[in-house]
């Protein structure tokens, strides 16, 4: 009994010793898990297109850009699936195609459709990841919104970041076609001062922060990094300018009479801002060169970024994807901006670098989509993909798999004509792309050889020589839309007809700036 009892005063006396190893253990226990998984920064650019140098843009000064395709593998056929900032942005950062988000318009938040979806960022958060927002993820009003949360989903995210710069400031300096200034129209300013003082410099030092602060703590991370840029106004510091001085930008010419030779849906999509048609042709240059500024701009902040994430070593266990909401036209079929089924409006940057990667693969030419994301994602990672996600993972490519993942990638587009909505679904294959048009009560289509026409000016659907490949992709369209409208299994809640955000009428919308620098 004596000697019972003296174990136990031995045990006393030692305890606080033995609980403080213990928690050590546990704790050393946690942080090995935690070093042994990736992390993942998601950059996201706002409106920009493939004119980047590793994509072959010779007009393209991103050195940045270009260093991380190098460094990993370039998607070449990568398309959204609706070419509009709000309901592509939901759809990827839901693996959700826009049929199943319900999402097709501006000004829905992602849960006033689809109130039970398990985000992107949600999912990490739900596995112990440390989720972040810097900048635009989901849709902005921009530049009106810059400095808000917008239509942000607080669910993704632990926290968030809502830089606002001297770009926001100075809207008063910027030149505009027309004097009602929004988001929709083209505009642009060579800018004074220094990169940290634009929003997307500020936002790149925020997640400079960031890096600086997770290499220190050693917790795992999703960061998700959004440009405001190169989105209109196409604001730059005046060197970004310089970069492109005495290039030809001369922008192609679109005639009328093309327009009679594809469904008027189309031809609408290319003619819907009237200030935007025929501009003069030096004007044109100057409007392109002041995107291609802009974007050499954005390459830039990239580069900050990407040189912070290499210094604090979590470049050894991050996993870097790099893309945009939608692409750009630049004066292709006479239009600027997006909303198309064009190439120039569905085609995206994708870029994937990091542990688990093989670089020296060359850029993967079969077409993919943004909904890929998502699952591509949680198997690099060895996450569980949520059931109801219907984009496929492309994790193969990066393990130098040759065999295609997809044979075609899928968009929609919804277009407003005097005669009511018409709805329009494309596919664009290794060759081809076809669009479809429904409009009143007919089909309506366009085909395109990529071969022989990567500009989509020649319409081949009455060419006799393509009667097979015609009648093939129609049905392959016709199976890919039917598969895209289907009820995910597992997404909880879909909810149809929702009516956008309403948004009162106010002032700020019809201020007028001045038009000269």
């Amino acid at each position: 009994m004596i000697y019972f009892k003296n174990f136990w005063n031995y045990l006393n006396r030692f305890k606080f010793i033995l609980l403080g190893l213990l928690f050590f253990l546990i704790s050393t226990f946690n942080l090995a898990q935690n070093s042994e998984k990736f992390n993942v920064l998601l950059i996201i650019a706002d409106d920009l297109n493939c004119a980047i140098g590793a994509y072959g843009d010779s007009l393209a000064y991103t050195p940045n850009i270009d260093k991380l395709a190098n460094e990993g593998v370039l998607f070449t056929n990568a398309h959204v699936q609706y070419p509009l900032c709000g309901p592509s942005r939901v759809s990827f950062m839901t693996g959700l195609y826009p049929d199943q988000t319900k999402s097709k318009e501006l000004r829905l938040h992602v849960r006033q459709t689809i109130p039970d979806v398990i985000t992107l960022g949600q999912k990490f958060r739900m596995e112990n990841y440390h989720s972040i927002r810097v900048g635009k993820v989901y849709h902005y009003h921009n530049p009106r919104d810059i400095g808000t949360a917008s239509y942000d989903d607080h669910y993704t995210w632990d926290r968030t970041v809502n830089p606002y710069g001297r770009d926001k400031i100075e809207e008063h300096k910027v030149t505009f076609l027309k004097p009602r200034f929004n988001g929709g129209v083209l505009s642009w300013h060579k800018a004074s001062g220094k990169d940290e003082e634009q929003t997307d410099g500020i936002g790149a030092t925020n997640t400079i922060a960031f890096l600086d602060e997770f290499a220190k703590s050693g917790e795992n991370f999703f960061l998700a990094f959004g440009f405001y840029r190169p989105h209109v106004p196409f604001v730059a510091p005046e060197k970004y300018y310089e970069l492109q001085k005495n290039k030809d930008f001369s922008v192609p010419q679109s005639s009328s009479q093309y327009l009679k030779t594809i469904p008027e849906p189309a031809a609408i999509s290319v003619r819907r801002k009237k200030e935007q048609v025929g501009l003069d042709p030096e004007l044109a240059q100057e409007i392109k060169q002041a995107y291609y500024a802009t974007v050499s701009f954005v390459d830039a902040q990239i580069g900050r970024v990407l040189d912070k994430l290499k210094k604090t070593g979590l470049d050894k266990k991050t996993i870097v994807v790099f893309t945009s909401d939608h692409g750009y036209h630049l004066g292709e079929h006479g239009h600027w901006q997006k909303q198309t089924l064009f190439e120039h409006a569905t085609r995206v940057p994708l870029i994937f670098s990091g542990p688990g990667i093989s670089s020296g693969l060359g850029p993967i030419n079969e077409p993919v989509e943004l909904v890929d994301l998502y699952p591509t994602i949680m198997e690099l990672l060895q996450m569980e993909t949520p059931d109801f996600v219907r984009g496929k993972s492309l994790h193969p490519y990066f393990k130098g798999s040759k065999t295609p993942i997809r044979n075609s990638a899928l968009t929609e587009l919804l277009v407003r004509t005097p005669e009511g909505m018409a709805q329009g679904y494309s596919i664009k294959t290794k060759r081809y792309r076809l669009n479809r048009w429904s409009h009143n009560n007919l089909f309506k289509y366009e085909l395109y050889d990529h071969e022989y026409d990567r500009d989509e000016l020649i319409n081949l659907v009455n060419d006799q020589q393509y009667t097979k490949v015609l009648d093939s992709l129609k049905k392959v369209l016709e199976k890919r839309v039917s598969d895209a409208q289907e009820y995910p299994e597992g997404l909880g809640r879909q909810l149809d007809n929702v009516q956008p955000w309403f948004e009162p009428r106010f002032n700020l919308m019809k201020r007028k700036f001045s038009k000269t620098n």
